[in-house]
């Protein structure tokens, strides 16, 4: 399996830099046709105070709209034209200007969608949240700071037997596989009749070892303690440079009110995550 459609979303110029910085050489170490997308917001008419719509600043917001979406074409272009990839550039509007959002339909056919973790401040950047959730597809989400890597050496699958971690461990399987190894993480496992807690974990290893993964299952304990801050702990702990975790195991709602691991991980995670549900 390999990733042959990769979906680049650049949101504004800073983070888009960086999601080329690992867009351009996975599409390369896969063969892929990688598409760069980004949208921006149509142009909101204001009525004059003669009461007609104010054209000359919907000329101007139109003006300023171009512009940025050329600087950005620009970027993506002088990226890629010597890389010998194939690809194509896809410029989009719509009412919101998000590029996730907005090119939702684009990303439904790719085989990876790579976008920038959201910030906390300042220009928020694309809305990765709604992405993971609504795209079908997996994400892989570039860490905002720290260094990044596009060769893999040590991946961290968080795993809770749920459906969306076993399709984020299979859509996971290329960068698995050539891994050097991967650690199987089961948080506060259920008890269950045919199954001990140091069970936990074991057939899905053994799937994936199936496959040629080098792999090794950790049961941790929470006893109070915060998944998402395990998972980020384990991850410093072994030095791991990709997290695959199952998204939104449990209801958005559920995560918008009380916050949860999926939102932690899309906003502070220090390595690269890579998320499906």
């Amino acid at each position: 399996m390999r990733f042959k459609t990769i979906v680049a979303i650049l949101q504004n110029e800073q983070d888009a830099e960086r999601v080329l910085d690992c867009a351009i050489p996975l599409a390369s170490r896969f063969e892929s046709h990688l598409i760069g997308i980004h949208a921006e917001a149509l142009p909101v008419p204001y009525t004059s105070a003669t009461g007609f719509p104010d054209t000359e600043f919907l000329q101007v917001s139109a003006d300023m709209n171009r512009e940025r979406a050329d600087k950005l074409q620009a970027v993506f272009l002088r990226r890629i034209e010597d890389s010998g990839l194939s690809f194509e550039w896809r410029s989009l509007e719509s009412f919101s200007g998000d590029s996730a959002l907005t090119g939702i339909s684009s990303v439904r056919a790719a085989d990876l969608i790579i976008a920038a973790q959201r910030e906390t401040g300042g220009d928020p950047g694309a809305d990765v949240d709604t992405l993971v959730y609504d795209a079908g597809r997996p994400v892989l989400v570039v860490p905002s700071t720290g260094p990044l890597v596009t060769t893999f050496k040590h991946v961290l699958l968080a795993w809770n037997g749920s459906k969306e971690a076993a399709r984020a461990a299979f859509d996971a399987l290329p960068f698995i596989i050539e891994a050097e190894k991967t650690d199987i993480l089961v948080i506060d496992p259920p008890d269950t009749l045919d199954e001990s807690p140091e069970a936990a974990g074991a057939e899905i290893a053994s799937a994936l070892s199936r496959h040629g993964a080098t792999v090794s299952v950790s049961v941790q304990k929470s006893d109070g303690a915060s998944v998402d801050d395990m998972i980020q702990n384990r991850v410093a702990e072994t030095g791991a440079d990709l997290l695959v975790l199952g998204a939104y195991s449990h209801s958005w709602l559920r995560q918008l009110l009380f916050g949860g691991v999926t939102r932690t991980v899309l906003r502070t995670a220090q390595v690269a995550a890579f998320l499906s549900r």
